[in-house]
């Protein structure tokens, strides 16, 4: 049997989301035809209490269709210096909006109000205008770190006074809401975007979504069409995230206290010094005396997979195929590393 915790991307349809997909009606989406997709699109965007929403092929291009939305040449984003899209989305912010970045430093990856304020732009000719912060919620790179609401409220009070956009990637902010109890609509009051990933801990083979105001939509449709992105009987695709939506939110409690039990398992191992606090479904360990290359080897070596996370850690997610017996084997496995 091989452990695969590379990714939470990693999980296959289950038989319930295999039906819904095979018996979805379709249409063409560029017409705004297919009945999937807008219901997907509807069903979401009601739930974060925001206007609209567009379906797309993936996260990366909701935050690129976001980031093209909320700046011009010349102008700036205001991000964490681990954000995913900086690090993780193929250089998208130049190539795509040809805007500059300012990187920030912050505890688990997250950034505070004060952080922001110190770091926009003046008005001067010398310095690009800063208009839009981007957070990520959960922080991939702070090991599934995880803002909560009375930390946001700050930024976006700033952000309304200083007149700048905010956008959240909120790839995994259902494995934060589910964790913290909060309300989807109240963080949806927070941001002009988000962008939600249905492909991760929800389990759909694909797709994502850029919530938004209608306006934005709007316009994010056509710089969807210029990116590639247009789809036609998408409805297949989007019938799986309703699906994901109705039952498979509630279930990531259960890949969260699988992380917390493997952290553990890692903390016994001589050659982890750290692992860092285990908030969702991210666990990363810092190791000591072995690099990650010829750990991931001895992990390898037993039928585990996990990825390199810098020069000295090593990342695993749980995610809705790695169920109790694969943590009691994993136990089993690592025990004599």
């Amino acid at each position: 049997m091989i452990i695969d915790l590379r990714s939470d991307t990693l999980t296959k349809p289950t038989a319930g989301m295999r039906d819904a997909m095979f018996s979805a009606p379709v249409g063409d989406d560029v017409f705004g035809e297919d009945p999937m997709v807008n219901a997907l699109e509807e069903k979401i965007s009601k739930l974060f209490g925001m206007e609209a929403g567009l379906f797309c092929p993936s996260g990366t291009m909701t935050n690129q269709i976001a980031i093209r939305l909320h700046t011009r040449i010349q102008t700036e984003i205001i991000c964490h210096k681990y954000s995913h899209i900086y690090l993780y989305e193929g250089g998208g912010i130049m190539a795509n909006s040809l805007a500059s970045v300012k990187l920030l430093e912050g505890d688990l990856g997250k950034l505070t109000a004060p952080q922001i304020a110190a770091a926009i732009n003046p008005d001067d000719v010398h310095a690009p205008e800063t208009t839009l912060v981007s957070l990520e919620n959960t922080m991939n790179k702070g090991g599934g770190s995880i803002y909560r609401l009375y930390e946001i409220k700050p930024i976006h009070k700033l952000c309304k006074a200083k007149g700048l956009k905010l956008h959240l990637d909120g790839a995994r902010l259902f494995n934060a809401l589910i964790e913290t109890g909060e309300n989807p609509a109240d963080w949806g009051a927070q941001f002009d975007t988000i962008s939600i990933c249905l492909s991760k801990g929800l389990g759909c083979p694909i797709g994502s979504v850029l919530l938004g105001s209608k306006a934005d939509i709007k316009r994010a449709r056509k710089v969807r069409k210029s990116f590639g992105g247009g789809m036609r009987q998408a409805g297949f695709l989007a019938a799986a995230g309703i699906y994901a939506l109705d039952h498979q939110v509630d279930r990531l409690k259960e890949d969260h206290a699988r992380a917390r039990e493997l952290g553990k398992m890692l903390l016994e191992l001589s050659m982890v010094s750290e692992v860092l606090p285990v908030a969702t479904n991210i666990v990363i360990g810092r190791l000591e005396g072995i690099s990650p290359e010829d750990f991931m080897s001895k992990l390898a070596a037993k039928n585990i997979k996990s990825v390199k996370f810098g020069p000295d850690l090593v990342r695993f997610v749980t995610h809705h195929d790695f169920e109790d017996d694969q943590l009691e084997e994993f136990g089993k496995r690592v025990c004599d590393l």
